[in-house]
C-alpha cells in the first residue's frame, strides 16, 4: 500500500477534546478551533487553575470541568461528532490514576454513547505500554509491559489499563475507537526534549539508559496535528490500534542538536533508573496516516526559536 497523501482538515464538526490544557492537546486546540475550519471544540478538564482555562477559551473552545475519576458529565453534551482523549493523570496513586485514566475512560465514552454517539473516539495511548526490547523496533502486537516504572510509576500500568477499557465500550456502546500510541510529541508548546534543554541550561546531568543508544521516535505537533483527520478516519469497531511518532532518534542525538543550536553542552549520567529505548515500528501509520514532515533538526530549532529565544545561535 502507498503512502496517503494529504488529508482534509476537520471542518464544521463538534469536537471534544480532553486534556486541553497539556502540552501535547493545546496545539491541537488551536488548530482545529481556528474560525475558517467552523468546527465548534468543547475543551473538559479539571481547571484547576483559572489561568488554564482562560487560555483554552481564548482559542475559541468552550471549557468544560470535570474530573474523568468522578464520571460527572453533567455540563458536557452527547452530541459530538469527534472525541479526541488526551488527557492523563500522572498523580503516582495508583487508585485514582486508575480511576482517572482507565475506569474515566470508559464512563466517558457511556456518556457520550447515550446520546448521538461520535463517529470517532480517538484514544491517546503511549508507546509507554510496550515491554522493554532494547532498540528493536515495536509492531503493534509486541509484548506489553511495565517500562516506564523508573520515572512515572503508575504511567504504563494505567495506559494499559485504559486502552482495555476504550477497547470494551468501544465494542459495548458500539463507537468507533482508534487507540494511537504516542511516542515523543515536541514542538513549540515543549516537549521532553525540551526538559532536556531545560536541563543542559541549568548544567544538569540528562539521566541515560545503559544500553545505548536511547532511541525514541519524536514527532512534531504539526505533524501529529495534521494526521488527526486519517486518524478520525480508523476509527471502528472493534477497535483499531496503531503506533504515532516520527523519525527514530536518540535522546543522545537530540541533546546534541540541541547542543549545536544553543552552544550548550549536554551532560550525560549512565542509570537503570531512568525510560530505556522505545521505538516504534511505523509500518502501519505510513500506511495509514502518512509520513512526518518536520525533520527533527528543523522541529527542535523552532522550538528553541519559540521557547527560548535567547539561548538560539546565529
Amino acid at each position: 500500500m502507498s503512502a496517503p497523501g494529504d488529508a482534509a482538515p476537520l471542518r464544521d464538526q463538534k469536537i471534544l477534546i480532553t486534556g486541553p490544557t497539556s502540552q501535547v492537546a493545546l496545539p491541537v486546540v488551536r488548530a482545529l478551533a481556528a474560525p475558517a475550519l467552523g468546527n465548534e471544540v468543547w475543551g473538559l478538564a479539571r481547571f484547576e487553575k483559572p489561568e488554564s482555562r482562560a487560555a483554552v477559551e481564548a482559542l475559541g473552545a468552550r471549557a468544560v470541568p470535570a474530573d474523568l475519576a468522578s464520571g460527572a458529565f453533567d455540563e458536557l453534551p452527547n452530541d459530538f461528532d469527534v472525541a479526541l482523549h488526551f488527557a492523563v493523570v500522572k498523580s503516582g496513586d495508583f487508585d485514582y490514576d486508575l480511576r482517572a485514566n482507565a475506569e474515566g475512560v470508559g464512563l466517558l465514552m457511556a456518556h457520550l454513547a447515550s446520546g448521538r454517539a461520535p463517529k470517532a473516539f480517538v484514544h491517546c495511548s503511549s508507546a509507554g505500554v510496550y515491554e522493554y526490547a532494547g532498540n528493536t523496533p515495536l509492531r503493534e502486537d509486541a509484548p506489553l509491559g511495565d517500562n516506564h516504572r523508573a520515572m512515572l510509576p503508575t504511567y504504563s500500568v494505567c495506559k494499559i489499563a485504559a486502552e482495555a477499557v476504550a477497547r470494551s465500550a468501544s465494542r459495548q456502546y458500539d463507537v468507533p475507537t482508534v487507540i494511537a500510541r504516542f511516542s515523543v510529541p515536541y514542538g513549540d508548546n515543549g516537549g521532553w526534549p525540551w526538559f532536556h534543554l531545560l536541563m543542559m541550561k541549568a548544567g544538569a546531568e540528562i539521566p541515560l539508559h545503559p544500553e545505548r543508544p536511547n532511541l525514541f521516535n519524536p514527532i512534531h505537533e504539526d505533524d501529529y496535528i495534521s494526521q488527526i483527520p486519517r486518524l478520525v478516519g480508523l476509527a471502528s469497531v472493534p477497535a483499531q490500534i496503531v503506533n504515532w511518532g516520527g523519525e527514530q532518534s536518540s535522546v543522545e542525538a537530540w541533546c546534541g542538536i540541541l547542543g549545536e543550536l544553543t552552544g550548550l553542552e549536554p551532560r550525560f549520567r549512565e542509570t537503570h533508573d531512568t525510560i530505556g529505548s522505545v521505538t516504534l515500528d511505523l509500518t502501519r501509520m505510513r500506511t495509514t496516516l502518512g509520513e512526518p514532515r518536520v525533520a527533527l533538526r528543523e522541529g527542535l530549532r523552532r522550538m528553541v526559536a519559540a521557547r527560548n529565544p535567547e539561548l538560539l545561535q546565529g
